[in-house]
């Protein structure tokens, strides 16, 4: 029996809306009789709002769940206990409805960590201001391999400030220009870059 994604992704979601989370990001590994499921979530808007106030608050340096040097906005906010009761609630969900037919399988739950995933324009529009790495799936100026600061998102196209990072290999060569835009449509896969 095949799996339904669609059917899985809307039930997390449905969980993760419960606890007051977001669904960053499902994938499904499968290889012989073991599957695994991976979940990454965070806190919903309203959460994460909590978060960047009192990261603003007088004394937050002393903050120990709100890292130093850290912007933020790429904390997912999301605690253990979290993640844990997220698990409890949607495997017990995933096993009554019968999601992931078959054989055993196995449930991970976590934060989507601080190089995370950028899924579509939302990501790019949240993200702006932050260092990237960006694949494409042809060359724009002979490379499909990018580095930057996304200084902006407009009309499905995003703009790299190059001179944020030291350019190596191809990227290199290829940066004639201070920065370069990439229509996502031409986005392979792109990940944000820690910064400290």
């Amino acid at each position: 029996m095949a799996l339904n994604l669609e059917a899985i992704r809307a039930t997390a979601e449905r969980v993760a809306a419960s606890h007051h989370l977001d669904v960053v990001d499902l994938e499904i590994q499968a290889g012989g009789k073991f599957r695994t499921l991976r979940v990454f979530i965070e806190k919903d808007a309203e959460g994460r709002a909590r978060l960047a106030s009192r990261a603003t608050e007088e004394g937050a340096e002393e903050d120990a769940i709100l890292p130093k040097g850290i912007p933020v906005e790429m904390l997912s906010g999301v605690t253990h206990e979290d993640c844990a009761a997220f698990a409890q609630d949607f495997g017990t969900v995933l096993d009554v409805e019968d999601l992931m037919p078959g054989a055993e399988y196995t449930l991970e739950v976590s934060s989507p960590g601080l190089e995370r995933k950028l899924r579509g324009p939302e990501d790019y529009t949240r993200f702006r201001g932050s260092l990237v790495k960006v694949q494409t799936f042809a060359p724009v100026n002979s490379n499909r391999h990018w580095q930057g600061r996304l200084t902006g998102f407009t009309g499905d196209v995003l703009t790299l400030d190059l001179s944020a990072v030291k350019q190596k290999g191809k990227a290199k060569k290829a940066a004639t220009e201070t920065t370069i835009e990439i229509p996502l449509a031409n986005v392979e896969k792109a990940h944000l870059v820690a910064e400290f």
